[in-house]
């Protein structure tokens, strides 16, 4: 049933045929050729898939990011970043880095850190006479930090997919995230100066104090939700409650930026975002389920252990597959097929659960950045109206980077582990 379930979804792929959509209809035409059950277990196993408490933050996550970019955060996220490190060389580009650390604190979307903050800074950078594929390219691959610093949707499904505490997991995304937005800041810094992109002037630091003031609220957000969530005040669904209840009274009553007749389009595009996640973890967990049943992940575990027992060699092969696993596949698609999967072979040579999910989302997140289905390069295609072509070529420095941070995070547990163990 495995073999005829993978060549099905193989063959949906290349028909291009949606990933969701694949999932379920490999599933269903390989347990209606060899399966000897009711197909009503299919949908059985597609409603258990979404039958999970922790499932629901991930809705609230999406509308709380919503009616943060429309209530005029971004802009003032812009704003703060901008005094801070305006005035370097290449200071646009290293706001854009800087703001995509801001905004994933709050956004927990790739696509949603790109196109929010893409539509302000990418126009913004071509307009100083920024080349616009470096613009492009900076913004995309800056919009990768949106799963990685928390609160992050991907965190969560692999939480959830993994039987991992979705609370250590955020809390573990802090050190990688800086660390790789730190790298990127020096890179486009480091270009800048190559391609002789000039600072920002005349910035003072009343300016700064005026700009810190103004982002003030936006920026105490993740303080709510990850203080709530360790000082046991809340579950991470319920943080994400929190930050509904908090996006809303900030973007309504306080900056008065989210107008009443602006809710309706609000509450459409978040209800659109979660149907895609919610049909392609439904379709994700029947698909899983008869991997399940065959037996699959056992197999992986003994073909992994075939090459060697040595947890270095199993995380360099990890890598190499999750990067190849992005490239073609959804995130959170990839996330609940492989978690499952991987997840119990790492326990077994000795490597830390939440270490792992780190790895993956990191390998994953690096797939929203690359040819030919990564998200945030279709994104800041549109926004910068350029061709896909030209923006891969503006990538190729920072896919050497994201590579090298890959690696110093996945054989550096400690910048994963440390701090949930200091907070426990």
């Amino acid at each position: 049933m495995a073999g005829t379930m993978f060549i099905s979804l193989l063959v949906l792929l290349l028909l291009s045929v949606p990933v969701a959509i694949s999932l379920g209809l490999a599933s269903s035409i390989a347990f209606m050729l060899e399966g000897n059950m009711p197909l009503v277990v299919l949908m059985q196993r597609m409603f258990s898939a979404l039958d999970s408490f922790p499932l629901m933050a991930i809705p609230f996550f999406i509308l709380a990011g919503s009616l943060m970019e429309t209530g005029g955060i971004s802009r003032r996220l812009v704003n703060l970043a901008n005094s801070l490190a305006g005035g370097l060389t290449g200071g646009l580009a290293v706001v854009t880095v800087i703001t995509a650390m801001f905004f994933s604190a709050i956004s927990g979307s790739s696509a949603a850190t790109t196109a929010a903050l893409g539509s302000i800074l990418i126009p913004a950078m071509v307009k100083r006479g920024y080349d616009v594929g470096f613009a492009g390219a900076t913004q995309a691959v800056s919009g990768e930090l949106g799963v990685i610093i928390p609160p992050s949707i991907p965190m969560i499904l692999f939480g959830i997919s993994a039987g991992v505490s979705i609370g250590d997991l955020f809390i573990a995304g802090f050190l990688p995230g800086v660390l790789i937005g730190l790298s990127l800041i020096l890179l486009v810094w480091y270009l800048a100066k190559q391609k002789g992109y000039k600072g920002e002037e005349g910035i003072t630091w009343a300016m700064r104090a005026k700009a810190f003031k103004e982002a003030f609220l936006a920026l105490l957000m993740p303080v709510i939700i990850l203080g709530g969530i360790y000082g046991g005040f809340f579950t991470p669904t319920e943080a994400a409650v929190v930050a509904v209840v908090y996006a809303f009274i900030v973007g309504v009553f306080v900056y008065r930026e989210v107008k009443w007749k602006d809710l309706v389009d609000i509450f459409s595009r978040s209800s659109i975002t979660t149907s895609i996640i919610m049909i392609i973890i439904a379709n994700a967990g029947m698909f899983g389920w008869i991997l399940t049943r065959e037996q699959i992940p056992q197999k992986v575990a003994e073909m992994f252990t075939t090459f060697s027992d040595s947890p270095y060699v199993f995380l360099i092969l990890v890598n190499i597959l999750l990067l190849f696993v992005g490239m073609f596949f959804e995130t959170s698609a990839s996330i609940i097929i492989l978690a499952p999967l991987l997840t119990p072979v790492a326990m077994a040579l000795g490597i830390d659960p939440v270490h792992f999910g780190m790895i993956m989302i990191v390998n994953l997140a690096m797939g929203m950045v690359t040819p030919p289905v990564g998200v945030n390069l279709f994104v800041a295609c549109q926004i910068a109206n350029i061709k896909l072509e030209r923006l891969t070529k503006a990538l190729l420095p920072f896919f050497f980077v994201l590579i090298l941070d890959i690696l110093i995070i996945t054989y550096v547990p400690a910048l994963s582990t440390w701090l949930p163990s200091l907070l426990k």
